[in-house]
């Protein structure tokens, strides 16, 4: 590597839990945007996507050589964190000159373990990356002392110094996504035919308490919002520019302001574009929408995530999790009359779990009825909002906190007997799916779901980890 150049070679770290990728491609946002924050610093951006290429490290040390940049950067949430640092500590071993920089929910809370550890890391970006980054780089660009930089830590010494916090953003349309540096190609959402998948922001922030989520103290509980026109906008010109026809909304809650939400709806109606949109939201927003829901519908929006969790109330007290009895349900119902795909999630792997409360949930999940349930095993975060759970982790590798793999260990079951619960979860709920789709009168819907049922059974990741004989960990 040549570090002389003045670029930046935004990476994400080759990592695969094997779920996520059933369905798509998916784009790193984030790289986008840090890209273009890159560019009003007047440095040149690449973005590098090793994760949805299926690079491995020695296809990434042949492009670091190649691209030769003066920077890298990466960033990491605690599943991707270990290759994340392995992706630096590689550019530094090419050329101990490159400033590498890492960011991320994890590391914005574990730098100093990170920073600890030694190897290739320069500097972590505490919080939103943006600003920080167009900072960073203007000051070792000047040759200036980047303990003037807000939202920043770095070794200093046998110490690790670190500035004062970044303010949060104010506004969000401000920001410029470096959409031209996008390899289209390479983003799809198998689920939708010939498509071209991306993926937007139209706002930041939580500010729910659930105590298994990251989000809501990443964003210090605060929630930003963009225009809705502007966003509207956005959308058209990735159509239109780059042929785009698949967005992931990647909000933590898109819907929070009614308002605000209506007119973005009411504009990306009026642009009347072919675009299918994918999101998450609350069941609570779904009810309050019920007289506008059409709306979603005629607006693009096909597929629909709800964090339902559990059904019982004490439970979902113990989660932080607000939700009125029935919301879950009614919710469903309104997006099936509206021909939506429904996705909900729920959480197993409490300390007092047992195989009947996990089939417990499995039946909830069959009543509610959703699409897709996805049966997500309890993953306390290292630095997150339940450190009461910390005695009963019986897994270390950070590879392993990505909700799939089990890493708590009920008090009554053994980690691989909570795998196999979880499998047979799985297992069940689709199984008993599998007529109902079929004879599923609603055509978009039914091949939609054909599709998702189709990918899923074909994954190799899959059927190891329902074979009831072996394959799960």
């Amino acid at each position: 590597m040549n570090a002389a150049n003045n670029k930046i070679l935004l990476v994400t770290p080759p990592y695969h839990s094997g779920i996520p990728e059933i369905s798509g491609r998916w784009l790193p946002l984030g790289l986008v945007y840090l890209a273009g924050a890159a560019r009003e610093a007047g440095v040149e951006a690449e973005i590098y996507d090793a994760m949805a290429t299926g690079d491995g490290y020695p296809e990434i040390e042949r492009h670091l050589r190649e691209s030769a940049p003066r920077y890298v950067a990466t960033g990491a949430m605690t599943a991707t964190v270990n290759d994340a640092v392995r992706v630096l500590a590689t550019a530094k071993a090419l050329d101990p000159a490159a400033v590498t920089i890492l960011g991320g929910i994890h590391p914005s809370f574990m730098y100093r373990e990170i920073l600890a550890e030694g190897g290739g890391v320069d500097y972590v970006v505490i919080g939103e990356g943006e600003q920080t980054l167009t900072r960073l780089l203007q000051t070792l660009e000047q040759g200036g002392d980047p303990a003037g930089v807000p939202g920043l830590a770095y070794r200093d010494g046998d110490g690790t110094k670190v500035t004062p916090a970044a303010p949060l953003i104010e506004d969000l349309d401000a920001l410029a996504p470096a959409w031209d540096l996008v390899d289209w190609p390479l983003y799809s959402y198998f689920v939708i035919p010939d498509s071209r998948f991306a993926a937007i922001g139209t706002s930041r922030g939580c500010c729910h308490d659930c105590a298994f989520c990251s989000q809501q103290q990443f964003w210090r509980k605060a929630w930003r919002a963009r225009d809705p026109l502007k966003v509207a906008q956005e959308v058209a010109l990735l159509h239109r520019r780059y042929g785009v026809n698949a967005i992931l909304i990647t909000d933590e809650h898109p819907t929070r302001d009614a308002a605000r939400w209506e007119r973005l709806l009411d504009a990306l109606i009026e642009e009347a574009l072919p675009v299918h949109l994918i999101l998450e939201t609350r069941a609570e927003d779904v009810l309050r929408d019920r007289d506008i829901f059409w709306k979603y519908a005629k607006a693009g929006v096909v597929h629909i995530s709800l964090g339902i969790e559990s059904a019982d109330r004490q439970l979902l007290a113990r989660l932080g999790k607000e939700q009125a009895a029935d919301a879950a349900a009614e919710a469903l119902a309104i997006i099936h009359a509206h021909g939506i795909v429904s996705e909900a999630s729920f959480v197993v792997g409490f300390p007092d779990e047992t195989p009947e409360s996990v089939r417990a949930t499995l039946k909830t999940a069959q009543r509610y009825n959703p699409d897709n349930a996805n049966f997500f095993a309890l993953t306390p975060w290292p630095y997150g909002g339940m450190p009461e759970l910390a005695p009963l982790i019986r897994e270390k590798d950070y590879a392993r906190f990505n909700f799939i793999d089990p890493v708590l260990e009920p008090e009554t079951m053994t980690l691989k007997e909570l795998q196999g619960a979880i499998n047979d979860c799985y297992r069940r709920f689709y199984m008993g799916k599998m007529l109902e789709v079929m004879t599923m009168k609603d055509t978009f819907r039914r091949g939609y779901l054909v599709r998702a049922t189709k990918l899923i059974m074909s994954s190799s990741f899959v059927i190891g980890k329902l074979n009831p004989w072996g394959g799960g960990r």
